[in-house]
């Protein structure tokens, strides 16, 4: 069995040189790991299924391939090359344009990267299916979006699904409930890549068919392959799709922005990057840099390490990727079908369930950029909402936000336009403990900061203002009882029993 399948579109090596790549190539990793997907690819009955599995080997063995090549020549991104975006290359959103053609949304289709399980909150299923407001999923949030967008200026904007081998019969199950909706609703699979053990450099699977944890989804720059090999990307241009708006599933703040689709009918730009202003919160996001003259995505895992603290600083780079793109899908299939695209390779470590050391080769969705004419556009903070943690939840499920639509609206009646800072302890990390915790989430509608740490309970009805720290110590437990209103309050519990309250107009104490 061979990896080179006649037609089938493998990612191009551009990176390295004919010489590095001929020497990687002939490698004894390189040809240990072709024999080996050889194999696996072999080992598969159905026809149809091999061919499918074999164009996803070919693409982890390019990828696989370019990783052994930047190993061995060791380069780093060059420091001094690296500057600020200039002024052209990120436009400031208010400088979008005004006047709003309807009609251009029947260019546009609407992708949700949707591969996630949310792991790191305690589910075992698609994220996408928790309910995070008023008993509503993300899911059903981005299709009431959708669907009112449609039925407001009678326009037919489909919605894509970008799932995972780990969610994608989960989402099968969940979309059906939408039938009867004003949208229509697409589902593709993105590649499944095999991970590789750390001593020895092969894939951790023996067979096609092996355990979920051997294999990974290789992040979100596999979109652009995955677009075209399953059909997806062709079907959009022969429905007269112009434009994709592909954006995080669990980012609430990333609802379609007409302005954003008339600049970039306008501007004629291929692709554009919304970013927005680095607070101390998001240090670590990547961000748009001019590199050597060319705009470029950083991710941190690029950057040299005595060089990180650096790339932290607000002062020299002041946004950061939200992960909301707009591509035009013309450019996408010029550039996939002619030099295709050479996204960097974030490598990252991983442990199996049995306790292998492992890495993942992945890559990332913005990198694109460099392969286009694009530029950056500087949205406001609101279209940058994800759920990442149960912290960010109680902020969307309370009176902070209201619902439009789908859409999440700041409460009027907040004096500043800015949101609550929201730290929870260990405690409340899985959605079980966090649900426990809360009988019913608090008013926070004039809070500006909420620090919870240690075995703490909510009761109902309960109002936070100001700033709230509530702190119980090892081994001690704190309840807040039904009613109570804390304003500019530091509870410590120092008494290894449940805390009484008094609770007046004014707060507890």
């Amino acid at each position: 069995m061979s990896l080179e399948v006649p037609g089938a579109r493998a990612p191009r090596v551009r990176v390295a040189s004919a010489i590095d790549f001929k020497s990687a190539t002939s490698g004894v990793h390189t040809k240990t790991m072709r024999n080996e997907l050889n194999k696996l690819v072999g080992a598969v009955q159905d026809p149809k299924t091999q061919k499918a599995f074999d164009i996803e080997m070919q693409g982890f063995f390019y990828l696989f391939t370019r990783y052994l090549v930047e190993k061995s020549r060791n380069e780093i991104l060059k420091w001094d090359l690296i500057k600020s975006p200039a002024a052209d290359q990120i436009v400031p959103y208010d400088k979008l344009p005004t006047q709003i053609n309807n009609k251009h949304l029947d260019k546009l289709a609407v992708l949700k990267v949707n591969g996630g399980l949310g792991t790191s909150m305690g589910m075992t299923g698609a994220k996408s299916a928790l309910e995070v407001k008023d008993d509503m999923t993300f899911l059903d949030l981005t299709v009431r979006q959708i669907e009112h967008l449609n039925t407001a200026h009678k326009v037919d904007v489909p919605l894509i699904l970008m799932t995972s081998f780990n969610t994608h019969e989960d989402t099968l199950r969940i979309i059906k409930k939408y039938a009867n909706q004003q949208l229509r609703i697409t589902t593709f699979n993105q590649s499944r890549y095999p991970r590789i053990l750390k001593e020895g450099l092969l894939p951790a699977p023996k067979t096609a068919a092996d355990d979920k944890d051997k294999w990974y989804p290789p992040g979100h720059g596999d979109l652009y392959n995955a677009l075209l090999h399953s059909g997806v990307l062709d079907q959009l241009i022969a429905e007269g799709k112009e434009y994709l708006f592909v954006s995080n599933s669990d980012n609430l703040g990333a609802v379609v922005d007409q302005a954003i689709l008339e600049h970039m009918i306008q501007s004629e730009a291929e692709f554009i990057m919304e970013v927005t202003d680095k607070t101390k919160a998001d240090v670590k996001g990547g961000t748009l840099i001019d590199y050597d003259g060319q705009i470029r995505l950083l991710e941190i895992a690029q950057v040299p390490s005595d060089h990180v603290e650096d790339f932290k600083s607000i002062r020299k780079f002041k946004i950061f990727n939200t992960n909301n793109l707009w591509i035009n899908l013309k450019a996408l299939k010029r550039v996939m079908e002619n030099e295709g695209m050479d996204l960097e390779i974030i490598i990252n470590p991983k442990a199996t369930s049995d306790g292998q050391a492992v890495i993942q080769l992945e890559t990332a969705a913005g990198a694109a950029i460099k392969h286009f004419k694009g530029h950056g556009v500087n949205v406001p903070r609101s279209r940058f909402l994800p759920v990442k943690s149960c912290s960010d939840l109680l902020l969307i499920k309370s009176d902070i936000y209201s619902l439009e639509h789908g859409h999440l609206v700041l409460n009027p009646s907040r004096v500043f336009d800015t949101i609550p800072v929201i730290k929870l302890s260990d405690h409340f990390k899985k959605i079980a403990q966090f649900q426990k915790r809360f009988k019913k989430i608090p008013h926070i509608a004039e809070l500006d900061h909420l620090t919870v740490s240690g075995d703490v309970y909510f009761g109902r009805n309960i109002t936070l203002r100001g700033t709230v720290i509530v702190v119980a110590n090892e081994g001690q437990r704190i309840d807040i009882p039904d009613g109570c209103i804390l304003e500019n309050r530091l509870l410590s519990g120092n008494l290894n029993m449940t805390v009484s309250f008094s609770c007046l107009p004014y707060g507890c104490f």
